[in-house]
């Protein structure tokens, strides 16, 4: 018989984290995100894109995601855009 009790990391709040597309296949629907913070880059789908629609996004583009580490590999949840950095020219 189980206890029912689960662990602590079940109830844990997830972190937001903010990264740049490394690439993203918008036929495919799929790319993978770099987090600022440095490691592995993170899966993302576009059914975990807020907004209206068939999420996409953009190389280049910053963006703010949960990490869903129950996932192997991780994946990115809740992804949202944030734009892609302007550059500028001299």
């Amino acid at each position: 018989m189980t206890s029912g009790l689960r662990s602590r990391s079940q109830y844990e709040e997830p972190t937001r984290e903010h990264g740049t597309v490394h690439w993203f296949n918008p036929e495919q629907g799929f790319g993978l995100i770099t987090p600022d913070d440095g490691g592995a880059d993170v899966f993302v789908h576009f059914s975990e894109i807020a907004g209206n629609g068939f999420g996409t996004l953009h190389d280049g583009e910053v963006v703010v995601y949960e990490i869903d580490r129950t996932d192997q590999p991780p994946q990115a949840r809740n992804v949202h855009a944030l734009g892609v950095p302007s550059r500028h020219t001299a």
